[in-house]
C-alpha cells in the first residue's frame, strides 16, 4: 500500500524530512493552470498530497497564474488561465484533494513578497538562474528573446518562502528550484526547505532523444496524455496506441501508470489475464520484474491498465460531471470538445 515515500525518487534531505514528520508542519506543490488535467498531475501528485497531509504535512496548493503568463501557457492570456485554474481546483477535489488552495495573483499583492524576490535574486548568479529555467520546460537561452522569464526562478523561490513552508513538493523536473531555494536560505538567513520529489509520468508517446521534456506526459500535447475527464473510450484507445516496447519497464508508459498509479493506491492484487491464465501482481516491483523476463505481453498489459484505470477515473469523472462548467467554458475558450 502507498505511503509518504511512494512514488518518491529524492528527498534533501532524509533526515530533516523524518524530523518534520514528527512534528508537523506546512509544505506545498505549485501547479502552472495551462489546461486540463492529466493524471501524472491528477493521480500521481494528488495522491502524493494526499500522503503527505494524511503524514501531518498541511499543504498549500499553489495556483500559478502569474508563472503560467510569463511562461506564455494559453497565449499568457490570464482570462483562459483563470478557467484552468477552476478546471485545476475540481479535478484535484475529484481526486480526494483537501489542501488549501492559494492563488499566485493573490500573493503577488504583497510588497514584501517583492523584496523577497529581488533578495534572491541579488544573491544568484545570472549563471545559476538560467540553469534553473528548465523548471518551466525552458532553455537558458529562451532568456534571451524574453527577460521576463529569469523572474520565473526567483518567483518560484520567493513562493515557498513567502507561504513559510517546511516542506517543497513537486516532480523531479522541479529540482533546480528547491536546491536553489536550500542554497539562498542559508545566505539570506532562512529556514530551508526540505525538497520531495516525485517520478514523473512517462509520455504515452515514448523517450524523446531531441528532448527530454517530451518524455513526460504533458498536457500541452495531448497525444502524450490521459486527462482525468477523458471518457472510457478515449482511456482505452489512448492506452493501446501508447509506447509498450515488450520487455522493456523503463520510460515504459503503460508500466508507469500500473506501477506509480494502480498498484500502490488503487489495486493492492493487480490482475492480468494472459494467455495461460490470470495473474496477480501485489507489488509494483513484481510486475516490472515479470514484464522485464516477458512473462507479461503488451497487449495484455494494456488490456488490464485501460480496464483498472477506467475504474479509477469513473468516480472522478462522475464529480466533473457534476461541476461541468470549468471543462466545458475551458474547451469552448479553447476551440475544442469535451
Amino acid at each position: 500500500m502507498a505511503d509518504v515515500f511512494t512514488n518518491v525518487v529524492e528527498v534533501v534531505t532524509r533526515e530533516e524530512f523524518e524530523r518534520r514528520l514528527r512534528r508537523g508542519g506546512l509544505g506545498y506543490i505549485g501547479f502552472e493552470p495551462s489546461g486540463f488535467v492529466h493524471i501524472g498531475t491528477g493521480l500521481v501528485c494528488g495522491n502524493k498530497i494526499k500522503d503527505l497531509e494524511g503524514a501531518g504535512i498541511k499543504m498549500t496548493v499553489l495556483l500559478a497564474d502569474w508563472h503560467a503568463m510569463i511562461n506564455d501557457k494559453l497565449g499568457g492570456d490570464m482570462t483562459l488561465i483563470g478557467l484552468a485554474a477552476e478546471h485545476l481546483i475540481d479535478a484535484l477535489r475529484a481526486v480526494g484533494v483537501g489542501a488549501r488552495f492559494v492563488y499566485a495573483s493573490e500573493i503577488v499583492s504583497d510588497p514584501s513578497y517583492w523584496e523577497k524576490v529581488i533578495r534572491i535574486a541579488k544573491v544568484t548568479t545570472l549563471k545559476r538562474a538560467k540553469r534553473a529555467m528548465t523548471i518551466m520546460g525552458r532553455r537558458e537561452e529562451d532568456a534571451e528573446l524574453d527577460s521576463s522569464k529569469i523572474l520565473y526562478p526567483f518567483m518560484q523561490v520567493a513562493d515557498i518562502f513567502h507561504l513559510r513552508v517546511h516542506v517543497a513538493y513537486g516532480g523531479m523536473d522541479q529540482r533546480h528550484a528547491h536546491m536553489l531555494a536550500r542554497d539562498v536560505a542559508g545566505k539570506l538567513g532562512l529556514r530551508k526547505p526540505i525538497a520531495l520529489h516525485t517520478a514523473l509520468l512517462s509520455s504515452l508517446k515514448g523517450p524523446s532523444r531531441m528532448d527530454a521534456a517530451q518524455a513526460k506526459m504533458s498536457k500541452s500535447v495531448k497525444e502524450s496524455a490521459i486527462f482525468l475527464h477523458d471518457p472510457p473510450e478515449l482511456v482505452e484507445k489512448k492506452i493501446m496506441k501508447a509506447y509498450c516496447p515488450p520487455r522493456e519497464p523503463k520510460g515504459n508508459p503503460v508500466l508507469d501508470i500500473a506501477r506509480m498509479i494502480l498498484i500502490p493506491y488503487y489495486f493492492p492484487e493487480f490482475e492480468v489475464k494472459t494467455s495461460s491464465g490470470t495473474r496477480a501482481f501485489s507489488s509494483p516491483g513484481e510486475l516490472v520484474e515479470a514484464y522485464g523476463r516477458g512473462e507479461i505481453h503488451p497487449l495484455d498489459l494494456k488490456e488490464a491498465v485501460a480496464k483498472h484505470l477506467n475504474e479509477v477515473l469513473e468516480p472522478i469523472r462522475c464529480y466533473l460531471d457534476a461541476h461541468p462548467e470549468p471543462v466545458e467554458e475551458l474547451s469552448s475558450a479553447l476551440g475544442e470538445g469535451k
